[in-house]
């Protein structure tokens, strides 16, 4: 028998206690690496709804008018916010748990993704912008 504390216990209990502690650290363990694959899986889906590279460059319109409305349409980041929002919640979760050993690489990521859909929604709010300005200007242009 262990005595402390006020606490007796057999060698039994005490053989199961470490056995419990251990699978503990087990699930702890393998929550932790569903945890991690959960924000890479999200980082990965925000990165495939973002716009392809190419569409930038393969624009076909007839006029400038058309050639912004294209532009808007290509620079439409899709569910990447959504997804993006996944990433950076489980971190989080993880992070204050001290679930992951080297989150890192997760975090350079996530900021990375975080300054790319600033950029592509400011380019498409200034996109958006010049849509309904050059009209205006055309206009006045004709008066």
């Amino acid at each position: 028998m262990v005595s402390g504390g006020g606490l007796i216990l057999s060698e039994a209990e005490g053989i199961g206690m470490a056995q419990t502690t251990l699978d503990d650290d087990d699930l702890f363990s393998e929550a932790a690496s569903e945890m991690r694959a959960d924000v890479e899986s999200s980082l990965d889906q925000a990165r495939e709804s973002l716009p392809e590279p190419d569409s930038f460059w393969d624009i076909d319109a007839e006029n400038t008018l058309g050639l912004l409305n294209q532009l808007g349409s290509t620079l439409d980041v899709g569910d990447a916010a959504e997804h993006l929002r996944d990433a950076k919640k489980w971190y989080t979760m993880g992070e204050q748990a001290d679930a992951f050993e080297d989150a890192g690489d997760l975090a350079a990521e996530i900021e990375q993704l975080e300054s790319l859909l600033g950029d592509i929604e400011t380019a498409s709010e200034q996109a958006g912008a010049l849509s309904s300005t050059v009209p205006q200007i055309k206009a006045a242009l004709e008066e």
